[in-house]
């Protein structure tokens, strides 16, 4: 237990203290609505129904509210960078990579909490329904009264279904009024935006979760409009007349003989929901705005790479564009697309005079892209044929951070091992500066491949890196592992036997030869545990959500704080 409390104790405090805010306003709003003494004569229609709906549509504003702010790239790069992040803890800058998981959060808490509200109103206007259809007798009477209180503009009405009403189902005036509509413009929305943003959808139709996505816009304006039917109706003259005493003299309010109960007056509490989400709404406007002028600068392709396994390596240049290893940028492509942005990890490092991503052709965009800048197409490519992109970037990720450890652990798997290509030039560059101080003295590095092809486009980078470090004297800065998981047919198995007492890896050309099957992580850890104890060592990883978790619960069991050994997991997220 206390070696996930080193990791993950901050984290759950955060997920503690958001999931108490949503208690605790729920809690807040209930009570509002059942106690306070404006509301008594509609809790006396709708019951324990009217807090339980005001409940849930405060904790539903308060999600709304926050679901925006984890996704402003923007605004979490300029956290990560600012003079307070930089001076904070790893594990406080850490929360900054959770944005995502977040976000998702937010978006479930949505979920349950139109649910309930959902239902609950379903229920109220049941019981409008009901006390609109009583009579005026001794068990109806108050609600009859109630229901047939005059229509004016600023009226006395409590009951939104008007005696003039001739329909015989309640469902057909929940969406009739401004409430139901507006409610129906927010869950359809919601339900397809879910539905779509699931893993197969994602992954599989990119474009659907894309375009989905974007039914948000929608939802907010259902949701700031929602209030303005002013269904739940508080009474503003309660100092003349007190429901609790009134109620009972229902049939003599406004006479003579009851001077103390005049006709009760009602007026709509109004909508409120653009109150809580007025500020997050303008901070994505400007979001957008700042991604939208910088995608309209200027690109160039200077280079187009075809690597084996359906890989190809973009060069680019932007006038003004800087960068830090770790980063990733936003593509779009005019010609394929002018609404779909796609996220590339940017492979040079800060100290090339281009930049690069690395794109595996998987889908229709990527393949389109492929298509658009002639790569199969023999000799030079000629940049005047390169089709128009919009770059928008660079955005900070956990990456980043590496250099703030000591000792790092990276661990790609296949095209996962993007981000580190970036990291590793620019960690080499940096210790080849002797004016530059790193705290960064040991890299582990772990590569994990279904596909001999895989290693190619990247193994000389390795090679290159390896043969530079060795002829500066720092071969005990990277040590680097390759794991081959399958892939490998009889001959090249026969290959590999055959060759293996040769001084290169028959696979990758490298010193360091391919090891055969996955990695046993606890015997990973527990030797770099041994070698670095009493140190914090990052280990950041870029592969599939089941590594992921694996790689997450080794370092949580390899941290040791009787040793003061500290693994600390960092995943890209974008």
């Amino acid at each position: 237990m206390g070696h996930r409390l080193m990791n993950e104790g901050l984290k759950w405090l955060f997920f503690s203290l958001w999931l108490i805010a949503n208690i605790a306003i729920f809690i807040a709003t209930f009570l509002k609505f059942y106690t306070r003494k404006e509301y008594y004569y509609t809790r006396e229609i709708l019951r324990e129904a009217l807090p339980i709906a005001k409940g849930s549509a405060a904790g539903l504003n308060l999600n709304s509210m926050l679901i925006l702010i984890p996704v402003c790239r923007n605004l979490i790069s300029f956290l990560r960078g600012s003079v307070f992040c930089q001076c904070c803890k790893r594990n406080v800058r850490r929360q900054l990579d959770k944005n995502i998981a977040f976000h998702k959060l937010c978006a479930y808490m949505i979920c349950f909490w139109t649910i309930i509200h959902y239902f609950a109103h379903t229920f109220n206007f049941e019981r409008y329904w009901l006390a609109h259809e009583s009579t005026d007798n001794s068990t109806g009477g108050l609600y009859s009264t109630l229901s047939n209180l005059p229509s004016q503009p600023n009226g006395t009405w409590i009951n939104p279904i008007r005696p003039t009403t001739s329909a015989t189902n309640p469902m057909l005036e929940l969406v009739k009024n401004i409430a139901g509509y507006t409610g129906v413009i927010i869950t359809i929305p919601l339900i397809l935006i879910m539905s779509s943003a699931t893993e197969i959808i994602r992954r599989s139709y990119f474009e659907v979760f894309w375009y989905t996505h974007h039914l948000f816009i929608v939802y907010y304006i259902g949701l700031v409009t929602h209030g303005l039917g002013n269904v739940v109706r508080l009474q503003i003259n309660i100092d003349d007349h007190d429901p609790e005493y009134c109620k009972d003299y229902y049939e003599e309010w406004g006479t003579p003989a009851r001077p103390e109960c005049p006709i009760p007056q009602f007026s709509g509490d109004g909508a409120s929901s653009w109150k809580w989400v007025l500020a997050p709404i303008l901070l994505y406007i400007v979001e957008r705005i700042m991604r939208f002028v910088r995608g309209m600068q200027m690109v160039t392709i200077s280079k187009v790479i075809k690597h084996p396994s359906q890989v190809i390596e973009l060069q680019m240049r932007k006038p003004g564009f800087t960068m830090e290893a770790g980063q990733y940028i936003q593509i779009q492509c005019p010609s394929i697309s002018r609404f779909e942005w796609h996220p590339f990890t940017l492979t040079s490092s800060p100290k090339e005079d281009f930049f690069s991503i690395h794109i595996r052709l998987v889908g229709d965009w990527t393949n389109a892209l492929a298509e658009a800048c002639h790569v199969n197409e023999d000799g030079l490519q000629d940049p005047g044929k390169m089709p128009r992109l919009a770059v928008d970037g660079p955005y900070g990720t956990c990456s980043e951070d590496a250099y703030r450890y000591q000792t790092v652990m990276f661990v790609g798997a296949g095209i996962g091992v993007t981000p580190f290509a970036a990291i590793l030039k620019d960690i080499w560059y940096k210790h080849c500066d002797h004016n530059h101080q790193m705290k960064l003295t040991k890299v582990y590095f772990y590569w994990i491949s279904s596909d001999t092809h895989s290693f190619e486009w990247f193994a000389d980078l390795l090679g290159s890196l390896e043969d530079q470090m060795e002829n500066a004297g720092k071969s005990d800065l990277l040590t680097y592992n390759i794991f081959l998981t399958r892939g490998w047919n009889t001959r090249q198995a026969l290959n590999i036997v055959t060759n293996v007492d040769k001084e290169r890896d028959v696979i990758t050309n490298l010193k360091h030869k391919t090891q055969f099957g996955r990695p046993k992580w606890e015997i990973e850890f527990d030797k770099i545990a041994r070698m670095h104890q009493g140190t914090r060592i990052g280990v950041f990883f870029c592969g599939p959500k089941s590594l992921s978790k694996e790689l997450h619960n080794t370092c949580n069991r390899f941290s040791d704080a009787s040793t003061a050994t500290h693994f600390v997991y960092n995943k890209e997220n974008f």
